[in-house]
C-alpha cells in the first residue's frame, strides 16, 4: 500500500498571506518547537488558501497548553494577549493583526443542543470535532514540517468537487447550528451540499428546536453579514430551515429584489437593515413573537417596531400632494433605519419622496417664537403653550406663515379667540 500523498502549502502561504502574518506564523512555529509543542493553522484560512480566497482570520491549534504558548509568543514579539482559562484559549494582538490560540481538544455532547464538554486531545481529535470536511484541515507550522497539510477527512477533495460534506451522521443532532452554517458555506462558495449531508439536514430539522433563540439569532446575524445574504435565506426557505425561526418569514423573489435594492442604495449596508427588511412583512403579533424569541437587543427591537409603525401609514404616505404638515405628523420621531427600510420595501415612489422630504426639510422646521415669547403674547402657561407651538409649526410647514412677524400676528389672533 502506497503512502498518502504529502501536500505542502508553504508556497500558497507565501503567495497569499501578507508578509507580517507570514513572519508571525513562522516565528510562532519556531517558538512552539523550542517549547516542544506542535502548532497548526486551522479552519477557514486553510480552506481559503486552497481556494485562493482572501482570509486573514488566523486560528491556531496547539497540542499542549495554548495559553502558555500564546503568552510566550507575546513576550517575544511584544504583543498583547487576552486569556480565557476556562476554555483553554487565548487571543494575541499585535499592530492591527490578531490570532486566536486554542488547545487541541475533543468534544462530547450530553444531549442535542447542549454546549459540549471538552478535554485535551490531538490535532486529529480537534479536526474531528469540526463541522464540515472543508473546514477540518490544518497546516503544520513547526519548522520540520512547515506548510504540511493535515487532511484526515479529505476536505481538499471536497473543495475540488465543490461539496459541503458533514463529518458524521449525528453532527446536526449534536449541534443544529451547523445546519445554518452548511447553507452559508454552500451559498458563499457556490458549492452544493453533498447528498447524504442534505438528507441529514432534512432529517434533523427538528433539532433546530433544541437551540435557544440567542444561538439562532447569532446564526441569522452571520447570514446577514454575508455578501449576498438573500441567497442563503432563499435556500433556507426552500429546505424548511427558515420556517424554524418563524413560519411567517419568507425567502422569495420579493426578498431577492428588495435586498438588491438595499445594496443599490448603499453598498456598505448594515445587517440591521437586512434584518428589518426580512421582518418587514410580519404582522405586529408575529414581529413581537420574533423579538421575544430572539431576545433582540432593545435598539434592534425598536427599529422593527418603528418600521411597522411607518408601514401602517403607507396608504396616507402614498397620497400624491399630501400636505407637508400631515407628512410631518405621519413620520416624526422614528429611528433612521426604519425610514430607510420603508423607503426600500414600500414599492412606492410617492412614499419615498415624502420620506425624503421629511428627512431633508420638514423635520427641521420649527416656529421662530419660543414658549417664553408665547407667554409674553398672552398664551396661558401649561399645555396651551405646546398646542400653539404645534399649530405654528403646522402653519409654517404648509406655507401659511414664513416669518416671525406673521407668527406673532397669528398668536395675537389666536389669543383673541
Amino acid at each position: 500500500m502506497s503512502a498518502p500523498e504529502i501536500i505542502n502549502l508553504a508556497g500558497s502561504i507565501k503567495e497569499q498571506l501578507p508578509t507580517d502574518i507570514i513572519n508571525f506564523i513562522r516565528g510562532a512555529g519556531d517558538i512552539a518547537e523550542k517549547r516542544q509543542q506542535r502548532l497548526y493553522l486551522v479552519g477557514g484560512v486553510v480552506r481559503d488558501l486552497l481556494l485562493e480566497r482572501p482570509n486573514l482570520d488566523i486560528d491556531m491549534v496547539v497540542e499542549g497548553d495554548a495559553i502558555s504558548l500564546a503568552q510566550g509568543i507575546a513576550d517575544v514579539i511584544q504583543a498583547k494577549v487576552t486569556t480565557h482559562p476556562r476554555f483553554g484559549t487565548a487571543t494575541l494582538k499585535w499592530g492591527k493583526r490578531s490570532a486566536d490560540f486554542i488547545t487541541a481538544r475533543t468534544e462530547n455532547y450530553a444531549r442535542p443542543g447542549a454546549l459540549p464538554t471538552v478535554r485535551s486531545g490531538t490535532i486529529r481529535d480537534d479536526l474531528a470535532r469540526r463541522d464540515f470536511s472543508i473546514n477540518a484541515m490544518a497546516i503544520e507550522l513547526n519548522p520540520r514540517r512547515y506548510g504540511e497539510l493535515i487532511d484526515p477527512f479529505e476536505g481538499r477533495l471536497d473543495l475540488e468537487k465543490k461539496l459541503v460534506c458533514v463529518l458524521y451522521d449525528k453532527s446536526f443532532t449534536d449541534d443544529a447550528t451547523r445546519i445554518w452554517r452548511a447553507l452559508r458555506y454552500e451559498q458563499r462558495l457556490d458549492f452544493r451540499i453533498e447528498p447524504v449531508t442534505l438528507l441529514l439536514i432534512k432529517r434533523d430539522l427538528d433539532m433546530l428546536k433544541t437551540l435557544s433563540g440567542d444561538r439562532l439569532r447569532h446564526e441569522l446575524e452571520l447570514v446577514l453579514k454575508e455578501e449576498l445574504p438573500e441567497k442563503t435565506l432563499i435556500r433556507a426557505d426552500e429546505l424548511g430551515v427558515l420556517a424554524e425561526l418563524h413560519p411567517a418569514l419568507k425567502g422569495d423573489g420579493w426578498l431577492l429584489k428588495t435586498f438588491a435594492a438595499a445594496r443599490e442604495r448603499d453598498e456598505k449596508i448594515i445587517p440591521q437593515l437586512y434584518m428589518t427588511i426580512l421582518c418587514y412583512r410580519l404582522t405586529p403579533n408575529e414581529q413581537e413573537q420574533l423579538i421575544k424569541f430572539f431576545r433582540l437587543p432593545k435598539a434592534m427591537a425598536q427599529v422593527l417596531r418603528d418600521t411597522l409603525a411607518i408601514k401602517e401609514k403607507i396608504k396616507e404616505l402614498a397620497i400624491p400632494g399630501q400636505a407637508p404638515s400631515i407628512i410631518y405628523d405621519l413620520l416624526q420621531s422614528y429611528c433612521p433605519t426604519a425610514y430607510t427600510a420603508v423607503s426600500i420595501a414600500a414599492g412606492s415612489e410617492t412614499v419615498v419622496e415624502h420620506i425624503e422630504l421629511y428627512l431633508n426639510v420638514l423635520k427641521d422646521v420649527n416656529p421662530t417664537l419660543s414658549g417664553d415669547d408665547l407667554k409674553k403674547l398672552g398664551v396661558p402657561t401649561g399645555p396651551r403653550i405646546k398646542e400653539v407651538l404645534d399649530l405654528l409649526r403646522e402653519a409654517r410647514l404648509d406655507g401659511k406663515i414664513d416669518s416671525q412677524k406673521e407668527e406673532e400676528e397669528w398668536v395675537k389672533r389666536w389669543t383673541k379667540k
